[in-house]
C-alpha cells in the first residue's frame, strides 16, 4: 500500500512525462503549420502580387498562431518534463501559463482557417479582376459542397483546391494543438499542486 508521499511523487512523475510527450508532439505540428501558412502565399506554386493573395493569409494564423505561439510553450514543456519528472513547481506553473498562450494560438488558427474555408480564395474570374466570388454564398450553397462552381476561378490555376487543402490542414493542426495545450494546462496544474519530484535513490539492503 502506498503512502501519501509516494502517491504524490508518482503523480508528479506522471505529469512530468506527460509534459515532455506533449512538448515533443507540438514541435512537428507547429512546423507543419508554419510551412502550410507560407505555401498559402504561393498559390499553385506561383509568385503573385501581394494584392492578389487571399486577405486572410495575412493574419499569420499558421506562422504566428499555430506556429510561434505553440513553439514557446513546447520548449517550456520539455524543460518542465525533463528526466521524466517536473523540475519544480515554478516550472510547471510557467508551463501552464504558456500552455494557455498555445491554446489561444491554436484556437486563433482554427478561427481564421474556418473563415478561409468558408469565404473562399481571391481569384480571377476571367475578366482580369481579382475578387472573392464565394464570399456571399450561404452555407447551403457553399462552393465546398459544389465542385462545379470551382470553374469560376480561372487564375491562379487550382487556387480553390490549393486553399481548401492548406486551410484544412491548418484547421486540423489548430484543433490538435488547442486540445494538447488544454491537456497541458490540467497536467501542469496537477504537477504544480503535487510539488517537486524527487527521484528515489536505489539502496541495496544486505543481510536480510
Amino acid at each position: 500500500m502506498f503512502t501519501a508521499w509516494e502517491i504524490q511523487q508518482r503523480a508528479t512523475m506522471c505529469t512530468g512525462k506527460c509534459s515532455k510527450c506533449i512538448g515533443i508532439t507540438l514541435f512537428p505540428l507547429a512546423a507543419c503549420a508554419i510551412v502550410s501558412n507560407i505555401l498559402l502565399y504561393f498559390p499553385n506554386g506561383q509568385v503573385l502580387q501581394l494584392s492578389k493573395i487571399t486577405d486572410l493569409v495575412w493574419f499569420f494564423h499558421g506562422i504566428l498562431g499555430a506556429g510561434i505561439l505553440v513553439i514557446l510553450p513546447a520548449f517550456m514543456m520539455l524543460g518542465a518534463g525533463g528526466a521524466g519528472c517536473c523540475a519544480n513547481r515554478c516550472g510547471m506553473l510557467l508551463s501552464v501559463v504558456l500552455a494557455v498562450l498555445g491554446f489561444a494560438g491554436g484556437a486563433y488558427c482554427v478561427v481564421i482557417s474556418s473563415l478561409g474555408l468558408i469565404g473562399g480564395p481571391l481569384c480571377d474570374t476571367g475578366d482580369g479582376e481579382y475578387l472573392y466570388p464565394f464570399r456571399n454564398d450561404t452555407l447551403e450553397d457553399s462552393y465546398l459542397f459544389n465542385q462545379t462552381t470551382w470553374s469560376i476561378c480561372r487564375e491562379p490555376e487550382n487556387i480553390i483546391l490549393w486553399n481548401i487543402v492548406l486551410f484544412s490542414i491548418l484547421l486540423v493542426i489548430g484543433v490538435i494543438e488547442a486540445i494538447l495545450c488544454f491537456i497541458q494546462v490540467v497536467n501542469g496544474l496537477t504537477g504544480f499542486i503535487c510539488g517537486t519530484c524527487m527521484r528515489k535513490r536505489k539502496t541495496n539492503i544486505s543481510g536480510m
